[in-house]
């Protein structure tokens, strides 16, 4: 019998503030971090021991220092993504409508400034992963990869 390694994968949490406008805030990624130069909304990985949920907010605090009530949080989005260098990650995506505090960047070591932008029509210079979470969050759709090779069987 053949025993096969478990998968694991790296789990990252993202959070779409949504304003009344329709914009979501995006973060200019700076300085010796991935897609330096790129936009990209609050988020990171999932730290041990923390729900979803946890991270989501943690994130969102850390990054831009607002305060979101866990109820004030919505799932909108999983994606299932490979960078280029071949690593797989699963992204679990929320959006908020509501939270305390102005958005600021509270990292400026890791962002150099933060930009509203429509979803429906994201910048150019976002990193792939964000343009494809953008584009699957403005169609509704819950489920999506990126960044893995197509096949016959691929519905998303």
């Amino acid at each position: 019998m053949s025993h096969r390694i478990r998968y694991r994968s790296v789990v990252d949490v993202t959070v779409l503030l949504h304003r009344p406008d329709g914009r979501v805030l995006l973060l200019r990624r700076a300085g010796d971090v991935y897609a330096s130069g790129l936009l990209a909304p609050p988020g990171g990985h999932l730290e041990e021991g923390e729900t979803l949920v946890q991270g989501a907010l943690r994130e969102t605090d850390e990054e831009v220092g607002v305060s979101i009530a866990p109820q004030d949080l919505e799932f909108c989005h999983l994606i299932h993504h490979r960078s280029p260098e071949g690593e797989a990650r699963l992204g679990a995506v929320f959006t908020a409508q509501q939270w305390s505090g102005e958005p600021y960047n509270r990292e400026p070591d890791k962002c150099s400034g933060l930009v509203w932008a429509t979803p429906a029509c994201p910048p150019a210079d976002c990193v792939p992963y964000t343009a494809a979470v953008l584009d699957r969050f403005c169609a509704g759709v819950l489920f999506s990869t990126h960044g893995w090779p197509t096949t016959a069987g691929d519905a998303v």
